[in-house]
């Protein structure tokens, strides 16, 4: 479909520089309008509040998880939150009522962390719904997010054939592009593939305007400005909830120095702890890992505690907090979440990071206004 840049996320130096005056431009540009939008698939609302940030009214937000659904009816009295299985529910009646659809259809299925099953998983088809509903709803543009492993996946097969779907339902699509987040003001190496689509019709009437790409946060953020009072809070991280570590992995990390992992262990502990995988060559990196506190974090998963996926706090011997996980995905203090412990850790890492989807929805507004400046 197109070339697609692919680049290690820990080669940090090969990004372009962080300008502050053009940051703080493109924030203080206004970019008034009344564009509305519906969410698939919206969890907890990550890429719903950035889209809220950056001007647009919600019509209707689709979530099947009842916890994530709670969420966002808590958080937002007044959304029209439909806790339904997206494959129950009928949008017709939405049709002409909404200027973009947006959403990130479920995507383990296409993560380098899943199996890799794509289509032949049922959560690989979800985007099959999201189609659906462009067509039922036909929006004027829709965004659907993704991790990086979709464009990749199948020898590119897969994202040929969701292109061609989209296609089908007469949409001009973009090409794919990759965001590292750790450069809109997020302190995780975190990589979410963004796809933007425009009604053909809207399309052919303002060929010349392109999109253009947010520009950077003018400094790279750590998990120190999450935590402390300063560049990205007004206060301390409030005290939450975690789910500790069992007495085994508690006495394994306190061994782990600061930005250490399973490397860093005895190798007599290395090979109980890895157990076959030592024999194997080991374990990966973010296997027993600690995070450094001037550092980014490694990305925020759905369990900080289960192996390969520990994410224990630089100098304590737990893993992140509720609250330290939400400020790591750049969620406000007042945005509280719903149900038992493990949901809520769920819920936060299945997010879309808040200060990232408030800056590509307001390149997507701006982009917006601009292709359809004839009919406002």
């Amino acid at each position: 479909i197109c070339d697609i840049n692919l680049y290690s996320i820990n080669n940090i130096d090969d990004f372009p520089l962080l300008d502050k005056d053009i940051f703080t431009s493109f924030l203080n540009e206004k970019c008034e309008h009344n564009f509305t939008c519906a969410e698939l698939f919206a969890g907890a609302g990550g890429l719903a509040l950035g889209l809220e940030n950056a001007g647009f009214k919600h019509v209707f937000l689709n979530e099947i998880d009842r916890n994530a659904a709670l969420t966002l009816k808590s958080n937002r009295e007044d959304w029209n939150v439909i806790n339904q299985d997206i494959s129950d529910v009928d949008f017709s009646p939405y049709k002409g009522k909404v200027d973009l659809l947006s959403g990130g259809f479920p995507c383990q299925a296409f993560s380098y962390i899943g199996k890799g099953l794509g289509f032949a998983d049922i959560r690989g088809t979800m985007f099959y719904q999201y189609s659906r509903a462009l067509k039922e709803i036909d929006p004027k543009f829709f965004i659907a997010e993704n991790v990086k492993g979709l464009l990749t996946h199948d020898n590119g097969r897969t994202i040929d054939t969701i292109y061609n779907e989209f296609k089908n339902q007469g949409y001009v699509v973009l090409p794919p592009k990759i965001f590292n987040c750790s450069l809109y003001g997020v302190p995780q190496k975190r990589e979410r593939v963004i796809i933007i689509g425009i009604r053909k019709d809207i399309f052919e009437k303002n060929k010349d305007v392109e999109f253009e790409e947010p520009p950077f946060y003018p400094e790279m953020v750590t998990l120190r400005d999450a935590f402390y009072k300063g560049t990205m809070y007004n206060e301390d991280v409030p005290i939450s909830k975690f789910s500790p570590y069992s007495k085994k992995k508690a006495e394994i990390m306190k061994l782990i120095p600061e930005g250490g992992n399973w490397k860093d262990l005895p190798v007599n502990l290395q090979k109980d702890y890895l157990g076959v995988s030592f024999n194997k060559g080991g374990g990966k990196t973010g296997v027993a890992k600690r995070l450094k506190m001037d550092h980014l974090s490694l990305t925020i998963l759905c369990s900080p505690s289960q192996k390969q996926t520990e994410r224990c706090h630089p100098f304590e011997d737990r893993p992140l907090t509720i609250r330290e996980s939400a400020r790591v995905q750049t969620f406000p203090d007042d945005w509280y979440f719903k149900g038992s412990i493990s949901s809520q850790y769920k819920q936060i890492g299945n997010a879309v990071p808040v200060s990232f989807s408030t800056i590509i929805s307001l390149s997507i507004a701006k982009y917006m206004k601009k292709k359809v400046a004839h009919d406002l």
